[in-house]
């Protein structure tokens, strides 16, 4: 497949070139296109044969659901059977924005973007050439991540190409996302609201509207035995090519641990890289030392993330030594991704 690269910004978006876009979404194509989490790979929501080709895209497994992309709170009701009050109310509070929402789907979906569950997961993207190809095609737009199936997510156009080169109809560069992590996913489709994947929005955010509000184990435990009804809570994600180990607990301790190991490791022969924050970059002298931002302000880490993670490949390190963050607000989701990333191995020190 020839993938065409079309160069669109938030600022002026070329009507010519989002039109080419929207006529690939309408006649069944993919299309990588940016939002302010990370790139998603979108394809018409109510085409199976279309959803079909996400998950041959990205080698995807069929039983891990895909969100539907809305650019308007009226077309949720064709793809529910009811909206439940909460639900209005988190859709006016947080959309658009980095807040996925799971309900009960109507008979308009096809079972391959549910996994054949009984509910899909919608979100309205707040990014100006994302809101302009839903909206333009006239559909919900399936797009989970534009990478490849357990790749770190991609936060540019340049991750995209990496995995996607030759596989997709069209990927829109239009530069860096902004928030650096995927939405939170919250199920309002049972008797108690449930985030089953953190992100962008809060807990903290949510329980001013949700005073009920549970965080599901899985979101702290790696369980291949569960049944995901949300993306991202089976399989290892997010995950770089080398081993990766990451620390959790007081800094002083965390920097004492990663000095410890990376001096075994290096003495062992192995290319160690280093992922700390600006707070703690300057105790470490020896391997490939990258900071994923500052303590003081963790929407930073959340940006530079899984770019730091793809730049450890580049690298080709033998093993990542990560400095953890605090599990509360938006370290929550921070965690979350380290643990999939690593495969669970978060030691606490």
């Amino acid at each position: 497949m020839n993938t065409k690269i079309l160069k669109i910004t938030e600022n002026n978006i070329d009507e010519d070139l989002i039109n080419e876009a929207i006529n690939v979404i309408k006649n069944g194509g993919l299309v990588a296109f940016p939002t302010e989490t990370v790139y998603g790979l979108g394809a018409n929501g109510f085409d199976q044969w279309a959803a079909e080709k996400i998950f041959i895209a990205k080698g995807r497994p069929q039983d891990n659901p895909l969100i539907l992309h809305v650019s308007s709170i009226e077309q949720v009701g064709e793809l529910v059977r009811e909206i439940p009050k909460v639900a209005i109310e988190c859709m006016e509070r947080f959309w658009p924005g980095p807040l996925t929402i799971l309900l009960k789907k109507s008979d308009k979906i096809p079972s391959i973007i549910t996994a054949g569950l009984d509910t899909v997961a919608i979100r309205m993207p707040e990014h100006k050439i994302a809101l302009e190809l839903i909206s333009g095609s006239n559909t919900p737009v399936a797009a989970p991540s534009a990478n490849t199936s357990g790749r770190p997510s991609p936060t540019s156009a340049k991750h995209v190409i990496e995995d996607l080169m030759g596989k997709v109809d069209i990927i829109i560069d239009g530069g860096d996302t902004g928030i650096g992590l995927e939405s939170t996913v919250l199920d309002l489709s049972g008797e108690i609201p449930m985030i089953l994947r953190p992100g962008g929005i809060t807990k903290e955010d949510l329980i001013k509207i949700i005073p009920n509000i549970e965080v599901d184990f899985a979101i702290i435990k790696e369980d291949e035995n569960i049944v995901p009804k949300s993306p991202g809570q089976k399989y290892r994600h997010y995950a770089p090519k080398s081993e990766m180990v990451v620390y959790s607990g007081d800094v002083e301790n965390i920097v004492r641990a990663i000095l410890e190991k990376t001096e075994e490791y290096i003495s062992g022969g192995k290319n160690v890289g280093i992922i700390c924050t600006d707070e703690t970059k300057e105790f470490y002298k020896d391997g490939i030392i990258i900071s994923m931002g500052t303590r003081k302000d963790e929407k930073t880490i959340a940006h530079n993330l899984f770019n730091i993670l793809r730049l450890f490949d580049e690298k080709n390190v033998d093993i990542i030594l990560s400095e953890g963050v605090d599990f509360s607000f938006l370290g929550v989701a921070i965690m979350n991704r380290m643990m999939k990333a690593s495969g669970g191995k978060i030691i606490e020190v």
